[in-house]
């Protein structure tokens, strides 16, 4: 399959402790230097740790949002801002929806790479429903959306398949539940259903 446009030179030694793990990682490269990657499911702590490997292992700069109360705790906070999250405040948001989608925006006249990357249930628990903020990110930015997994039972972190939103949330929702609904966390019982309020 032919590699897409966006390239990125990955850590040899984060491929090597993944596959010393018996992971590995299915990535071809970005459509656009612009977009928003979701992660499903998200189920346990281990997730971030794979995730971050698998980050290191293709080379990817990416942001993040995660809870503003991580930030404050010492070292930890530091380094979630040096590895690209952005704090957020989930009882205000104070737009941050709309920020974002300036900045992907902005980045795109200025011809910035800028890729933000959410787990759309927010949590490792069972939630009947997504968090929206990905998918009203991606469709006001007008940028590609990438559906993208850690799968225990597979073992295999992948970032493959790109959307450009419809703006049909019921088309929308179906596309995604067809690539990403088959997909094992590593506590199945808890992965959400692939849903959000639009």
């Amino acid at each position: 399959m032919t590699p897409r446009p966006v390239q990125f030179k990955g850590s040899w030694l984060a491929r090597s402790l993944l596959r010393a793990f018996g992971w590995q990682v299915r990535f071809r490269g970005l459509p656009a230097d612009q977009g928003v990657i979701v992660v499903y499911p998200h189920t346990s702590n281990w997730d971030f740790v794979v995730g971050v490997l698998a980050k290191w292992a293709i080379g990817i700069p990416l942001c993040f949002w995660g809870k503003d109360s991580l930030f404050r705790v010492p070292l930890l906070g530091p380094w979630l801002r040096w590895l690209g999250g952005i704090p957020v405040d989930r009882q205000s948001p104070r737009g941050i929806v709309g920020e974002m989608a300036q900045n992907l925006k902005r980045a795109r006249e200025d011809g910035r790479h800028l890729w933000l990357a959410l787990a759309p249930e927010g949590t490792r628990r069972y939630v009947p429903q997504w968090r929206s903020g990905f998918y009203r990110v991606a469709l006001e930015a007008g940028v590609p959306l990438c559906l993208a997994y850690i799968d225990y039972r597979e073992r295999v972190v992948g970032a493959e398949h790109f959307l450009q939103l419809s703006g049909d949330a019921t088309n929308d929702k179906a596309a995604v539940q067809r690539y990403l609904g088959h997909r094992r966390g590593r506590r199945a019982a808890q992965a959400g259903p692939i849903d959000w309020k639009t």
